[in-house]
């Protein structure tokens, strides 16, 4: 009966702490108020159930030239090595944490040599020096269960973290698509605008020598030939202007390619078509969509679980150790079967004084987990903010455009007509020049009106969670 009872009563508190540990460990849920249906604003726009985010960037992106830019990009773009180094640190934790359920375990050979002091008071009976050697093999173990669920949420902590270093992957990659194709679409808007001013300087230059003519004729003076030299001068500080901003912005992408700095194959602005459709989605599919927002979500997880470990370390742990192995004093007996020895231990640790560090870990690990929570709520507000502004910019744009084309083409027919007024002498030549300044402006406008539309689009693209698919 007494070996019974021995043996009985462990187990049942055994059990009692396995089921103690159910109440101890907290399960995460996603906070409610984070997310709601007016995240983004979508007056003029439908929410779908299908997200625009979710199409491949191959779909968006339908540039031969910039499909390859993309794809380089995402193969050598170091901020994606980094990223996957990331993962695969993250990776070797995650293992880690799983193996924590398992003992440890260590072996190996000893030798040791002693012998006592004659000074001490056995070495004073003996009143001789003895010499001693012992030989052994052991083998050391400890176990420790998880009776709390701190194990168990360290392992899961460690899960978020993963799943986290794959978001900010994804993020890396989706910032890089956008970024990738921005730079290509303005270095195309810059070749259109080079277009603009070669074409205003062969027309000013056009001018000049008209101008010149008729002050050879008398009915200009030499101030209005000065004014139309300066006209060329000035654009062709522009054209100077430009070249820097195409060299720099190729310096750029040949950057995010990983590349040392070259020139950068492309075609026209002409040829780049955005999707007329846009199907935003419902909000709650930024979670989804948005690896940022995901990675978030993952620290928050991840502050959550390390919140319910230093929890558990209020409570008493239970930790099984052993040693075992073969011992002598003479090298010839060891391998005897009386050279074999062995001990268990079995033990509760109940910390009761630790100079405050098991307080501190869990005070420390609530404020953390508050700042997860309120980065992720930020990061949503932040992704419903962006999805907002790149809409407004791109709904808005084609009106722009229609009106700075208007623009161009009145300025346009200002500059004809006041240039034939002045060869008739019924206008001042001050008006051809500021009917020609204007009109330049008027298009270099819709030049970037034009990539505005573009970038607006790329913008939404990303800031609905595209471009890592």
């Amino acid at each position: 009966m007494k070996k019974y009872f021995s043996i009985k009563i462990p187990l049942i508190l055994f059990s009692a702490f396995l089921l103690t540990s159910c109440m101890a460990r907290e399960t995460y849920e996603r906070p409610k108020e984070v997310v709601n249906e007016n995240l983004f604003r979508t007056d003029l726009l439908p929410k779908d159930s299908v997200s625009l985010a979710t199409i491949s960037w191959r779909d968006i992106f339908t540039d031969p030239v910039l499909q390859q830019h993309i794809a380089k990009a995402l193969e050598n773009n170091l901020d994606v090595r980094v990223a996957l180094q990331n993962i695969s640190a993250a990776d070797s934790y995650l293992k880690q944490s799983k193996a924590a359920y398992f003992p440890t375990l260590s072996a190996g050979p000893n030798y040791t040599f002693q012998t006592q002091s004659l000074n001490t008071q056995s070495g004073q009976l003996l009143n001789q020096r003895k010499y001693g050697d012992q030989f052994d093999i052991s083998a050391n173990f400890g176990w420790e269960a998880d009776i709390w669920g701190k194990l168990r949420a360290q392992e899961k902590a460690e899960v978020a973290n993963y799943l986290g270093t794959v978001a900010a992957h994804q993020a890396v990659k989706s910032d890089l698509v956008a970024a990738v194709a921005s730079t290509y679409y303005q270095l195309l808007t810059f070749d259109d605008q080079k277009r603009i001013i070669n074409e205003t300087i062969s027309l000013r230059k056009k001018n000049l020598e008209t101008t010149s003519a008729l002050k050879d004729a008398g009915t200009l003076t030499e101030v209005a030939v000065q004014q139309s030299e300066a006209l060329v001068f000035n654009a062709e500080s522009l054209l100077i202007n430009i070249d820097v901003q195409i060299a720099l912005l190729e310096n750029t992408l040949s950057l995010l390619l990983a590349e040392p700095s070259h020139a950068i194959t492309r075609t026209t602005i002409d040829a780049q078509k955005m999707p007329v459709s846009l199907a935003l989605g419902y909000p709650a599919n930024l979670l989804a969509n948005r690896p940022d927002v995901k990675a978030a979500e993952y620290r928050l997880m991840n502050a959550f679980e390390m919140t319910n470990a230093a929890k558990a370390n209020f409570y008493p742990s239970l930790r099984l150790t052993g040693s075992g192995g073969i011992v002598s004093g003479d090298l010839d007996n060891l391998f005897s079967a009386n050279s074999l020895f062995a001990n268990v231990v079995a033990g509760l640790v109940q910390p009761i004084l630790n100079k405050r560090q098991i307080r501190t870990q869990y005070e420390v690990s609530l404020a953390n987990k508050e700042v997860a929570y309120l980065n992720f709520r930020r990061s949503v507000l932040t992704a419903g903010k962006e999805v907002s502004d790149a809409l407004k910019i791109y709904q808005s744009q084609d009106s722009f455009i229609s009106l700075k084309r208007k623009e161009g083409e009145a300025y346009r027919k200002s500059v004809d007509y006041s240039q034939e007024l002045v060869n008739y002498g019924l206008a001042n030549y001050l008006e051809v020049i500021n009917a020609s300044v204007n009109h330049l402006n008027a298009e270099l406008n819709i030049s970037n009106a034009e990539y505005s539309k573009l970038d607006a689009g790329v913008e939404l693209y990303r800031a609905l969670g595209g471009g890592w698919r």
